[in-house]
């Protein structure tokens, strides 16, 4: 194995849900490099990949599925701030959320409705509606192995400022 395939490969289980273009610019090596080793490591097994609202993430292949979602959704902070909520407070209702974390309904609903499709957050059938994490204990164990990145952060908080705007 090259030693830049090596560097990735422990980047990837270094930083469980790393997404592509984190990988090309901690490690400092040039997208077509990244891409083409990451695929490699994907072929062969050494690395899984999980496509999560649009962006790729890598981890090592001993996390299932589920924890691979989980994973890319706490690296996203609007998103880890649902979870890191409904984990300190229980099931809660989306517009609880809003207030809390002082976001458009309409991003807190976005947000909800991708949790919920990925399988990490439930919904309740009874009115009010609440939210509340799926598997809440797996989930704890998770917000420790994982934060946003920069990037994420910057761009969460850019779309907090323009649904500020339209407040």
């Amino acid at each position: 194995m090259s030693d830049t395939r090596t560097r990735v490969l422990s980047h990837v289980r270094e930083t469980p849900g790393v997404h592509f273009n984190r990988v090309s610019r901690e490690l400092d090596i040039a997208t077509g490099q990244a891409q083409y080793h990451l695929r490699r490591l994907v072929r062969d097994d050494e690395i899984a990949v999980e496509r999560v609202a649009g962006r790729a993430h890598y981890f090592d292949p001993s996390f299932d599925p589920w924890e691979r979602r989980a994973i890319a959704f706490l690296r996203r902070e609007t998103a880890r701030g649902i979870l890191l909520r409904l984990h300190a407070e229980g099931p809660t209702r989306p517009a609880t959320l809003t207030a809390d974390l002082e976001l458009a309904r309409s991003t807190i609903s976005w947000h909800v409705s991708n949790l919920v499709d990925a399988g990490i957050v439930e919904k309740s059938v009874d009115r009010p509606m609440t939210v509340a994490l799926a598997r809440p204990e797996r989930t704890a164990e998770l917000l420790d192995v994982v934060s946003p990145s920069l990037p994420d952060r910057i761009v969460d908080r850019f779309v907090r400022t323009v649904d500020s705007l339209f407040e």
